[in-house]
């Protein structure tokens, strides 16, 4: 028999919580109140890592375990506190109105209904076409181990010292790490991706065990991918925060610097950020003090270019 519904009262908010104590992460018994409660120990941190950005949701509706349901639209239901932002989709030519999180009851709701991992866009909704984020995505091929992407994170902090620039670094909740910069947002996905790219060729230059191959088959399997794509239209990755979809509930947890070479992925769960973050607060929360201009970057893609580096084809939206 489903489990009662509860009412938590989020601020100002009251989130009714069905089904509770339904089982979300097998590995613990960790229940979907226990989701709850994680996102709510670290409410600044998620709620700073989502803030008016179009967010697509990955829904469990049954538990991890379960099927996994990749969302953009709001879901159905929404009691009208909850916002959102309409981004359009040519290839379709289509819209949707997707949630833009601007206080921490939204958050619950989306759990509420199921959502465990947030995805949101690098770009916020007073102009969704142009990015304030460029993400760095140290992408691990399949026989590349984790002591690689330490190994490059550090590669890529070197670059970035290089260029100016303030990275704030992450776990990814998988088997990655992710980099965010916070940027100016005058240009558009297509040169936030091509500064993206041309950072990604300097790292690649400086490390042989990373790789910019487009193609998976053009890939040594042991090599990192500095995935540049993560910087293309409507191209998301989880949050700062945000739970992964997994058996033990691992989360993208933010790091400093002088982590990289401690952490282990699997270090960071719902069961362990509570307490760090109750100890370190908001990794994240100063990186809208720390704005980049790419020009540099777009100067280095002109000069890749010039030089004959071939362009990646253009990924679908």
């Amino acid at each position: 028999m489903p489990s009662p519904a509860t009412e938590i009262e989020v601020d100002d908010k009251v989130v009714r919580v069905s089904n509770p104590d339904r089982v979300y992460f097998p590995a613990r018994g960790q229940t979907k109140m226990d989701l709850v409660e994680y996102y709510l120990s670290v409410g600044d941190g998620i709620v700073n890592a989502l803030r008016e950005r179009p967010c697509m949701l990955h829904r469990f509706p049954t538990g991890v375990s379960g099927e996994k349901v990749h969302q953009k639209r709001l879901p159905k239901g929404a009691p009208p506190w909850m916002e959102t932002v309409r981004v359009h989709f040519p290839r379709w030519n289509r819209t949707a109105d997707e949630l833009c999180v601007t206080e921490l009851a939204q958050v619950i709701w989306a759990v509420q209904m199921s959502t465990v991992e947030f995805h949101p866009w690098n770009s916020r909704r007073a102009d969704v076409e142009k990015p304030d984020e460029w993400r760095i995505d140290l992408d691990p091929g399949p026989d590349c181990p984790w002591e690689t992407v330490q190994r490059v994170a550090h590669v890529a902090h070197e670059v970035l010292d290089d260029l100016g620039a303030v990275g704030f670094p992450k776990t990814s909740g998988g088997n990655g790490m992710h980099v965010y910069v916070r940027i100016a947002p005058d240009h558009g996905f297509g040169d936030v991706r091509r500064a993206a790219l041309a950072f990604a060729r300097e790292v690649e230059r400086r490390s042989d065990e990373v790789t910019t191959a487009w193609w998976r088959k053009d890939r040594d399997p042991a090599d990192l991918f500095v995935d540049y794509n993560q910087n293309a239209r409507d191209h998301t990755i989880a949050a700062a925060y945000s739970v992964r979809g997994n058996p033990i509930g691992t989360v993208s947890a933010p790091i400093g610097w002088e982590e990289v070479d401690e952490v282990h992925p699997d270090d960071f769960t719902i069961a362990t950020m509570p307490a760090r973050y109750a100890e370190l607060g908001d990794l994240h929360a100063d990186i809208d003090s720390h704005v980049f201009d790419i020009a540099p970057l777009l100067e280095w893609a002109e000069r890749d270019e010039e030089a004959g580096a071939a362009a990646p084809p253009e990924p679908e939206e």
